[in-house]
């Protein structure tokens, strides 16, 4: 702990003070397995912070030495970990199978890829730095399951034990044979290191003679056919033919699974992650490789532009015009930041800026337009007129001019709109409007979006649009 005592001083310097006592107090006193796989926005609801203050302290201890960050590939259906990596760029398969599930998936970056954060071993010690000596237990709470799948902090072994039989703790290039009673219901021999599984329908008539079951664990073979057979006896033989300690484990996939793995809470996603001012201004060009692209299905797009900058610095000269737009840019970067968003660029005049839902997006666009006006009457002229568009759709995340960029056509889209606004208005599509909660924002500051069809140029069909006044 001595270099952790030396780097909280450091982290205060940039982070919020209660994060840091709430980060402080969880590396100097809890049990090891809360250091690994933070689940920031479950650290934050527990400690009553702000999840974008919790966010932006672990980002900061991170980059000190404090944690260790970890992009984790979900499986949707059971929560497990398909692949863990230490950056995205190593996240490279067009698809990752979850044996557990039988089932593939199209990695995204919304609720596909996690982040969580494992304190470090030059700072604290804790298992499951060396998982392969984690209890089998463990191993499936700190290790294979996701962050998103909330498990219970008391009881939780008891309920392990409710719905595996059994558990063998298998070296390297070792046999062992388990003898064991099937039940008469849907068995899983699961192994969570390989991700390996063999499915039992155990049903019929009980036998009394021995069935017999081989498994072999390697990394190619990990998903097999369902097999059929009889309550009753069985011997299973596993060989383990990986380099490392496997844990093939007898389940009951039963109710008392079913219910654990429907037990689900918020988690800090690869998207949200990627659209925080925080993490882009840390991490500025250590996030995507130049021929990566990976999907997000759903990301807000805000795009401004100052209306008559040309004749702004024609009006008022070379350098006031620009202290008048660098402050503009200011009280823009400000107001994303505050809105959970992200800067990705400033193009002339422009910004472009992300938001991991519309009404975020809205509340941003309604404070800069706010935040303009005010400008504008402490210098009592409207010198600052700023046009918004927003659109919300899928895309693609990119590197493009060594930082982390965004592809597709709701970008066109977005910039397109942004292109039809006149002075103070902002512009916006039928997926943001149309959005619960951005309804609720716009509800709360008393505005009524106006309804405007328009035909944008590059896109053949005409795009339902909104005026918000």
């Amino acid at each position: 702990m001595s270099e952790a005592s030396d780097l909280f001083p450091i982290l205060r310097q940039f982070a919020d003070e209660k994060a840091v006592a709430a980060i402080e107090r969880l590396v100097a006193g809890e049990p090891d397995y809360r250091l690994c796989r933070v689940n920031v926005l479950a650290f934050a609801a527990e400690h009553g912070l702000d999840e974008d203050t919790a966010i932006a302290a672990f980002l900061h201890a991170a980059r000190i030495g404090l944690f260790d960050i970890s992009w984790n590939v979900l499986c949707p259906g059971c929560g497990g970990v398909l692949d863990t990596n230490a950056t995205l760029k190593t996240i490279r398969k067009d698809e990752y199978v979850c044996a557990l599930c039988a089932a593939g998936y199209e990695p995204t970056l919304d609720e596909m890829v996690e982040v969580t954060f494992t304190v470090s071993p030059r700072v604290r010690r804790i298992a499951a730095h060396s998982p392969h000596e984690l209890p089998p237990a463990e191993y499936f709470r700190q290790i294979y399951w996701g962050s998103g799948v909330d498990l219970p902090e008391e009881g939780f072994e008891s309920l392990v034990e409710d719905f595996i039989i059994e558990t063998v703790e298998l070296p390297p290039g070792e046999k062992a044979i388990l003898s064991i009673q099937l039940p008469p219901e849907f068995v899983i021999v699961f192994e969570p290191v390989t991700h390996s599984v063999q499915f039992l329908d155990v049903k019929g008539e009980p036998t009394r003679d021995r069935q017999s079951l081989i498994v072999i664990i390697d990394r190619e073979h990990t998903h097999s056919q369902t097999l059929e057979m009889h309550p009753g006896p069985i011997r299973i033989t596993f060989e383990n033919k990986i380099d490392t300690r496997t844990l093939p484990s007898v389940c009951i996939a039963g109710d008392v699974l079913h219910q654990m793995l429907a037990k689900r809470r918020p988690f800090l996603t690869a998207k949200r992650l990627l659209t925080n001012q925080t993490f882009r201004d840390l991490y500025r060009t250590d996030t995507l490789d130049v021929d990566q692209r990976l999907k997000i299905t759903s990301l807000t797009f805000l795009f401004t532009d100052l209306r008559g900058s040309t004749e702004l610095y024609d009006r008022v000269g070379d350098l006031a015009a620009f202290d008048l737009v660098r402050a503009h840019f200011r009280v823009l970067n400000e107001i994303v930041a505050a809105e959970a968003g992200a800067v990705v660029k400033t193009i002339g005049d422009a910004v472009m800026a992300t938001f991991p839902t519309p009404d975020r997006a809205v509340a941003a666009a309604l404070r800069m337009r706010e935040a303009m006006r005010e400008l504008n009457e402490a210098r009592g002229r409207e010198d600052l007129l700023l046009k918004i568009g927003i659109h919300e759709g899928p895309c693609i995340a990119v590197s493009m001019n060594e930082r982390q960029d965004y592809f597709g056509q709701t970008v066109n889209i977005a910039s397109r709109v942004q292109g039809l606004a006149n002075s103070q208005s902002i512009y916006a599509t039928d997926a943001v409007v149309g959005d619960a909660r951005a309804v609720q924002v716009l509800e709360a500051a008393r505005v009524t979006p106006v309804s405007k069809g328009a035909m944008l140029r590059g896109i053949a069909n005409e795009v339902a649009l909104y005026v918000i006044p």
